[in-house]
């Protein structure tokens, strides 16, 4: 008999376990889900993101929940595992009355096995999960005190640390069978663990698979793996539990990480057979063949930090990627798959799953696949000591175990990651003296976490911290070692300092800006919206976030005077100092190799780090790293002799053109121009050109800039901050047409010069659009906006507040 599966979706009930002043009633739920969910569905409580209701909701933590269903069971020759693909997070099962089991941990897949537990006809589970808080009392005392970034119990519960706030997500500390779950039924045997570990031997794919059953007969077995037309099978003698194989797939496609090839993907099956040839079980997944490594071998400079994919070094373009949702049982895939397709569409080829959230979804792993978007998983440790005594270590252990087994297969998949500033902190944070020798997590980063990658994936690499120079007699965030993060930018000084550093690969820096305006209006109702309204300083986590929003303007753009400049200076410094970050990186090329920027996503209504708001909409700073993550880039830098101008090339051909440089007035009069009749980039390389004094030294720094061209690339250079130039006001004519549907053509023609033209689209309407934002046009120049829009666009709709906005607006 084959493996036969009942989903247990229906008919799930929720109520709140023991005496609680707030529930006594019985709710509907949803499985998946979580408390949070089934209370707002059934209109217990209101949305914890609007206003303060993150507060008011704040006892659902600290209850305990109980969810039940009833369901029929018909019995059969055959045996039976309940198996919960995710319970969050102390939950005691009960199948009938009886007991089968208690677990402890979010992130693991849980089996139990219940065949004579089930009866004919009705039969009822239940699930209780107790409050992490009263969980957790007994195990501060048993482990002693442990330094946390973050209030909670989160690095002595294995759950999502940022269930229980962070500096850009709220305190919901949820609850709830959050994965599928399901009774499982199987005659003689079944899959236990397949793992496929993938990659190359000289022009084949190669595949190493190592399968693990379980069985109840020595009757012999077959098992049989197919990819791409290659079929490999091996017996299993009486008793064998265990077997390898190899397959080799012939001149296979290579995966390639988008903007260098394609991402052909194949079927790969596994088929666990009787020796009557009746199939037992089967498992299947998408693959591609690649080889990743990650050189960190010894140099001039101090040890590199390059990914290497199919032998070729990769300048990583990435983002931060947090949990999409404080509820990430309700993410459906369609929105996973889109916002991965918005990652893309910003150039970004690599994001990194922060170590605080989760191991993400299969669905994640799936679409990066598709999409060609090299992942950086890190395992679940982040800014805390972690006590490496029991239980903790058996289920770190067992949790590792788990996900590297359920992820190993997806060539997206690049490396994995010990943990989140944890060895930084240790050195920098005084951790150190408070924790008078207790442990806190080493040995789980530079052993056992290795030890299992190892052992159970070992064609793939493992990195012990973020940041971690690789070794322990090199500070962990060392400029010339490792990875490195950048924080001191964003917490103390200006973003022009970014220039003081020439990381390895930057795994962390950011800035933040506020939610597009549809997005905040939504979630505050706040009359007026203003920086400090309540319901605004609430959607603001970070350390004294607002005061840091107006010092970083300082220098560089005006102190805003009402909420509408506000809103458009911050969201325009985040991308300058973004922008000015990254192409300064980029010109140091080879030195360094990868940006990784903090952050691409955000889980609910916040003014955070993000270039995609919550409502799914793109921020100012989303189109600025397009831009700056272009293979072709083109950038003015200061370097030691004077200013010059830099090629940075990564598409796969050399990058070869004309070079026009012009120093020219804000009202459009070249005042010096140079050409050079060819600058040649190789691929995968840098290039600078040295300036000739009259277009480097301005006449009038207030009111002049130079502009370059090679081929289809342009860059600006300003010889001052905004806020000391002498920008003219803004003069300039509108006409629009109405394309295709919702489609409008803005074109914007400037009379003088417009600095930085933004049109925030959804301030028109919610659902709104556009193709360009934070574009500079020189007097006697046009630019088409393509707007998407499903209400009419007007020259009076685009003449509102707020709408269309430059720099020469405020300055």
């Amino acid at each position: 008999m084959t493996l036969a599966t009942k989903h247990l979706t229906d008919g799930w009930t929720l109520t709140c376990a023991g005496q609680n002043p707030h529930l006594r009633d019985t709710f509907a739920a949803t499985v998946p889900g979580c408390v949070h969910t089934d209370l707002m569905a059934a209109g217990a409580i209101p949305d914890p993101y609007i206003d303060l209701n993150e507060i008011t909701t704040d006892w659902i933590g600290r209850s305990d929940w109980t969810y039940a269903c009833t369901f029929d069971w018909k019995p059969a020759q055959a045996n039976t595992d309940l198996v919960f693909e995710g319970l969050d997070t102390v939950a005691t099962i009960t199948l009938n009355g009886v007991e089968i089991g208690r677990t402890f941990n979010m992130h693991r897949t849980y089996r139990f096995e219940v065949t004579h537990h089930l009866k004919a006809g009705r039969n009822e589970l239940s699930v209780t999960f107790a409050n992490v808080f009263d969980y957790a009392k007994p195990l501060h005392e048993h482990y002693g005190y442990r330094p946390n970034n973050y209030p909670g119990p989160g690095h002595i519960v294995r759950k999502m640390a940022c269930n229980f706030g962070w500096d850009w997500g709220p305190t919901l500390v949820t609850a709830g069978i959050w994965k599928p779950v399901s009774l499982q039924s199987w005659t003689d045997a079944k899959l236990d663990a397949v793992r496929p570990s993938i990659g190359l031997r000289g022009a084949s794919g190669h595949v190493h698979l190592s399968v693990d059953i379980t069985r109840t007969d020595d009757a012999p077995l077959l098992l049989e793996a197919t990819v791409a037309g290659v079929t490999e099978r091996v017996e299993l003698t009486a008793g064998q539990t265990s077997a390898e194989l190899d397959l080799l797939v012939p001149d296979a496609r290579l995966w390639w990480p988008h903007g260098f090839g394609n991402q052909p993907l194949y079927d790969l099956k596994v088929a666990l057979i009787s020796a009557d040839v009746t199939p037992l079980d089967q498992w299947t997944r998408r693959i591609g063949f690649r080889s990743v490594r990650l050189d960190t071998s010894d140099d001039d400079i101090g040890s590199a930090f390059t990914f290497v994919i199919n032998d070729v070094p990769i300048y990583i373009f990435g983002a931060n990627w947090i949990p999409d949702d404080c509820f990430p049982s309700r993410i459906p895939a369609g929105q996973t798959t889109k916002r991965i397709q918005q990652a893309k569409d910003a150039n970004i080829n690599m994001l990194r799953v922060w170590g605080g959230g989760i191991y993400e979804s299969d669905a994640f792993f799936e679409a990066c696949d598709e999409a060609g978007m090299l992942v950086w998983q890190d395992f679940l440790f982040a800014c805390a000591c972690y006590p490496e005594e029991e239980p903790l270590r058996s289920e770190v252990i067992a949790e590792a175990r788990d996900n590297v087994t359920r992820l190993m297969g997806h060539t997206s998949l690049v490396l994995w990651n010990g943990n989140n500033e944890n060895i930084w902190g240790f050195a920098d944070w005084g951790w150190e003296p408070a924790l008078e020798g207790r442990t806190w997590g080493l040995d789980y980063y530079l052993n056992v976490l290795p030890e299992i990658c190892a052992e159970l994936d070992p064609t793939r690499p493992y990195f012990a911290g973020s940041p971690y120079s690789g070794s322990e007699g090199v500070h962990p965030n060392d400029d010339n070692h490792g990875c490195k993060h950048i924080w001191d930018v964003w917490n103390t000084a200006g973003y022009e300092v970014y220039a003081d550093y020439i990381p390895r690969f930057c795994s962390e820096f950011g800035w933040q800006a506020p939610p597009t305006w549809a997005t905040l209006s939504g979630a505050v109702s706040d009359d007026p919206i203003t920086p400090t309204s309540p319901g605004v300083y609430h959607h603001q986590k970070a350390t004294i976030g607002n005061d840091k929003l107006l010092r970083g303007l300082s220098g560089h753009l005006p102190e805003p005077a009402n909420t509408d400049d506000w809103h458009y200076l911050t969201q325009l410094n985040q991308a300058r100092a973004i922008t000015f970050a990254i192409a300064h990186f980029r010109s140091h090329r080879g030195q360094n190799m990868g940006a990784i920027v903090w952050q691409l996503n955000d889980c609910w209504p916040v003014t955070s780090w993000a270039a995609i708001d919550s409502g799914a909409r793109l921020k100012p700073l989303w189109y600025a790293m397009r831009r700056v993550f272009a293979q072709h880039l083109l950038t003015f830098q200061p370097r030691d002799t004077g200013l010059k101008l830099f090629a940075v090339n990564e598409w796969t051909l050399p990058w070869r053109g004309p070079v026009k440089v012009q120093r020219k007035s804000f009202a459009g009069e070249v005042l010096a121009e140079f050409d050079f009749w060819r600058l040649v980039c190789d691929r995968f390389d840098a290039q600078s050109l040295a300036l000739p004094d009259n277009i480097t030294t301005p006449k009038n720094k207030a009111g002049e800039y130079l502009v370059a061209t090679m081929l289809e690339e342009t860059a600006y250079y300003f010889f001052d901050e905004d806020i000391n130039l002498a920008l003219p006001e803004p003069d300039y004519s509108i006409d629009v047409v109405c394309g295709d549907g919702d489609r409008w053509a803005v074109t914007l023609t400037a009379k003088t010069l417009l600095r930085d033209v933004c049109i925030f689209a959804d301030r028109l309407h919610p659902d709104a659009s556009v193709d360009d934002m934070i574009t500079t046009v020189e007097a006697g120049s046009s630019h088409i906006f393509t707007l998407h829009c499903p209400i009419e666009v007007t020259q009076d709709a685009l003449a509102k507040p707020g709408v269309l906005r430059c720099v020469n607006q405020v300055v």
